[in-house]
């Protein structure tokens, strides 16, 4: 990864300044207190700023700002690993980062998911663009076009099922080994679904 720019560096204290803010509200008064207005004020920004960054409240929990990082992690994945295992790599080091470097906000988005019907649409929307990005290393390493049915269906089933097993793990409290969950996911979307007793 190159090394940023200055103007960069400054764009992305104030966006961690914005995103810090904002879970603080929204940890310490909930989601609905958490205004554009409030979220500015305890950033020490303008308003405006914080529009200007996050045009949707929702996207200061769920953009993703390491899209390009999972992009280039994907990319130097060893030739000819199963697709599978390569999106399972990347997607699982980097949950364990975020469960190591900020825990408690982890869990605090993966609540309002749950919780906040705005925030879970947004949620979509935002796993449709890094899945579209993510398709592209998948099409380059699998000799495919980035927009061939199978590359789009195999990437959005891939994200939408780990995005639904932290869903889970935050309907059942957060409780649970999150990575192993997702583990767990990638077992099943490889395995198939059998089972669990006779069916008649």
């Amino acid at each position: 990864m190159r090394a940023m720019s200055l103007r960069e560096r400054k764009k992305a204290k104030t966006r961690a300044a914005i995103r810090k803010a904002t879970y603080r509200l929204a940890a310490e008064q909930g989601w609905d207190a958490a205004t554009t207005e409030r979220i500015a004020e305890a950033a020490e920004v303008s308003p405006s700023t914080v529009v200007r960054y996050f045009p949707a409240r929702e996207d200061i929990l769920l953009t993703a700002e390491n899209d390009e990082e999972l992009e280039a992690r994907l990319r130097a994945r060893p030739a000819g690993e199963d697709p599978l295992a390569s999106l399972r790599a990347v997607v699982l080091e980097a949950v364990r980062t975020a469960l190591d470097e900020e825990p408690e906000e982890t869990r605090l988005r993966a609540r309002l998911m749950v919780e906040i019907p705005a925030v879970r649409a947004r949620l979509t929307e935002t796993t449709a663009v890094t899945g579209r990005r993510l398709a592209r290393a998948i099409a380059d390493r699998t000799g495919r076009d980035a927009d061939d049915l199978e590359v789009r269906v195999f990437t959005a089933a891939a994200l939408g099922a780990l995005r639904e097993a932290t869903l889970y793990w935050a309907e059942h409290g957060g409780t649970d080994d999150l990575v192993a969950l997702l583990d767990r996911t990638v077992g099943t979307l490889r395995g198939g679904l059998t089972p669990s007793r006779p069916v008649p």
